[in-house]
């Protein structure tokens, strides 16, 4: 292997994510449901060999990792944390282009929150200090920021993120090019335990 393989986990459902309500530093718990979610994961993620497991410091990743059986490893990393949202917290995006029609979170941010470029800032600085090792990482983190650390991993402008969405209790993986190990690549994406997925092993 050359270069880091980044699995990065959405947490599971919450009552704002089953709403589609905007969840940043609000810190809510998962759901009933979404502590299920959190379980099936352990299943796929049981035989990988992490040298690095990292948490967003928010109670539903924690959860999350916690009860996909990876609770005992894991250091949080305040750099997985979702997108403060500041104004937009708690709204929906339909209700938020009511107002502004043309507006993406990856293209213009949020008013008293993060802008794009923040984001972008706090994906690469995270990528820097995972990229350069030989190592499986597991990453417990969020829809939107999980998003744009794809977009940021491949050498996209985080105004690319919106072409990607990762559903809650997903996986992705962030790999290199088999041919080309220079090139990263988006190994795996928008997983579930249901869709049988291989995890690279």
């Amino acid at each position: 292997m050359t270069g880091a393989t980044l699995y990065i986990i959405r947490h599971g459902e919450t009552a704002w994510s089953l709403t589609g309500q905007h969840t940043g530093v609000t810190d809510l718990p998962l759901t009933p449901h979404g502590e299920a979610q959190a379980r099936g994961l352990a299943s796929p993620l049981r035989d990988i060999e992490f040298s690095l497991v990292l948490t967003s410091p928010l109670l539903r990743a924690r959860q999350t990792c916690e009860l996909a059986g990876l609770g005992a490893a894991a250091m949080v990393e305040p750099d997985l944390g979702e997108w403060n949202y500041g104004t937009y917290e708690g709204r929906r995006s339909v209700d938020i282009r009511r107002e502004f029609p043309d507006w993406s979170i990856y293209q213009d941010g949020c008013p008293g929150g993060e802008t794009p470029d923040a984001v972008a800032a706090r994906a690469d600085r995270l990528i820097e200090r995972l990229a350069r090792s030989d190592k499986c990482i597991a990453l417990f983190s969020h829809g939107q920021f999980a998003c744009s650390l794809a977009a940021r991993w491949i050498g996209l402008a985080i105004g690319q993120a919106e072409h990607l969405a990762i559903d809650t209790a997903s996986i992705g993986m962030l790999s290199h090019s088999r041919s080309r190990p220079e090139i990263r690549v988006i190994a795996m994406w928008n997983a579930s335990p249901e869709h049988r997925f291989d995890l690279g092993k």
